[in-house]
């Protein structure tokens, strides 16, 4: 049999998501069962999961958070002949809760999948109703008042009889996935892997110390047939689990307060009395996000009021990254880009998302860009940013493009920016900005930056 993944949307994770090991398991369980595209509907929701129904040359339906199995039981008693697999996150997990336990006791022919990395990857690291109470989470204290369910074991006191846990780097997953397949009922199998773009950070684990902890939760390769497991050691005082209102109240009394909102003093000159538009085009890992920061604290700075917009993709570790900021002389009520004075270029990933920008400005427009990148065809004025000779990392040429933006005028000026950059960074980042700034507006400074 040949792949059924799609040629033409390659694979597009983080880099080391184990999202890519389990898709590239489900393509060999559909191969091994002899299944074609037509005979398959993959069904998905929001998240990283979410990506699934993309990938594959089959039929698919992507729906709203949570709800991937009403949709697929509606196909399923429609098409009765179709092989249904649902695709969803632990976030999904969650949020479709209800769902599940339906699917359990209904018992009809559909596979559910459930992406198991213990938060929500795409919306910033907050957990999920899997993630452990001793993890840091971006949702403060509020996993250490809840026990972490077990979806195999709630999914077989609901009536489910194929449930298991496997690790997405198991070398038989493939085979995993065909036998929850050819199960001749519902069957959830859930699969443990690891988020390096928002869990792995605050929450060091290597594969193998995820499978052993996965293992001493009961999982493994049986699969349960609706029975019953012992409770793991560390959850068996759930008895005598704290009221959850006094247990957050507690919690909350000695948790550090949330640092306080940056205030920008108004104390420049501004550089221009109309509505300007400026949108910044990189990658994953320039810090473009800060960037546009950067530059709204220092047009705020100077009386202005300013909006702030980023794009990227789910998938934080690669990809486009994009910020648009608006500066005006009154409170702006449309923060959308109709023809942007500036446009900002440092990654090409950027660039190639928004071509048409590139078609549609004129010469009232600037364009700063690095001689690496290779820019559509265009009207605007383009000015080349070398970086003042400096051998500058992928994360500060943001900052050389801000030296350059200082140059022409617009928006900013040299002590905007470095009261700017003062305000949103502290100790070495600071410093090295500082210096960039300070080499590429006086090139008679020594060129190297540590």
């Amino acid at each position: 049999m040949n792949t059924v993944l799609n040629s033409n949307r390659p694979l597009f994770f983080c880099p080391g998501c184990s999202h890519e090991r389990v898709v590239h398991g489900v393509d060999r369980a559909i191969q091994s069962l002899g299944l074609q595209g037509h005979q398959v509907a993959i069904v998905s929701d929001i998240g990283c999961s979410g990506l699934f129904d993309t990938f594959f040359n089959t039929h698919a339906l992507h729906g709203l958070h949570g709800r991937a199995l009403t949709y697929a039981t509606g196909l399923k008693m429609v098409h009765p002949e179709i092989t249904v697999l649902v695709i969803m996150g632990d976030g999904g997990l969650g949020i479709g809760g209800a769902h599940v336990l339906a699917s359990c006791r209904r018992n009809l022919d559909i596979t559910l999948l459930v992406l198991n990395n213990f938060n929500y990857g795409m919306t910033g690291g907050q957990c999920s109703t899997t993630t452990p109470a001793s993890d840091q989470t971006a949702s403060n204290f509020l996993n250490k008042l809840e026990v972490p369910i077990d979806i195999c074991r709630v999914a077989a006191a609901a009536g489910a009889l194929f449930t298991e846990k496997v690790m997405a780097t198991d070398g038989a997953l493939a085979e995993t996935i065909s036998r929850s397949i050819e199960f001749p009922g519902f069957a959830l199998l859930d699969i443990w892997g690891i988020c390096p773009g928002r869990h792995l950070k605050k929450n060091p684990i290597t594969a193998g110390q995820l499978e052993k902890k996965m293992r001493t939760s009961g999982g493994g390769h049986s699969v349960s047939i609706g029975q019953d497991r012992d409770l793991p050691a560390e959850e068996m005082e759930v008895s005598v689990r704290e009221e959850y209102g006094e247990h957050y109240r507690r919690l909350a009394a000695v948790t550090k307060e949330p640092q306080p909102l940056i205030e920008i003093e108004s104390k420049f000159s501004p550089l221009t009395h109309e509505r300007t538009e400026v949108v910044i085009l990189g990658s994953a890992g320039q810090f473009i996000n800060t960037i546009g920061e950067i530059l709204s604290i220092g047009a705020m700075s100077s009386g202005r009021w300013v909006s702030q917009k980023n794009d990227y993709p789910i998938t934080v570790l690669r990809g486009h990254s994009i910020s648009e900021v608006v500066v005006d002389i009154k409170p702006i009520t449309y923060t959308g880009i109709n023809k942007p004075a500036v446009i900002i270029c440092v990654g090409q990933e950027g660039v190639d998302r928004r071509r048409k920008m590139f078609a549609e400005a004129d010469a009232d427009t600037v364009i700063i860009a690095f001689p690496d990148l290779t820019l559509p065809v265009t009207g605007a004025r383009v000015i080349m940013c070398d970086g003042g000779n400096l051998k500058l990392k992928k994360g500060q040429r943001g900052i050389a493009a801000l030296a350059v933006l200082v140059q022409t005028g617009l928006i900013l000026d040299c002590d905007m920016l470095n009261n700017a950059i003062k305000t949103r960074y502290s100790g070495m980042m600071a410093d090295v900005s500082l210096e960039v700034v300070a080499t590429i507006l006086t090139p008679s400074l020594p060129p190297e930056i540590s």
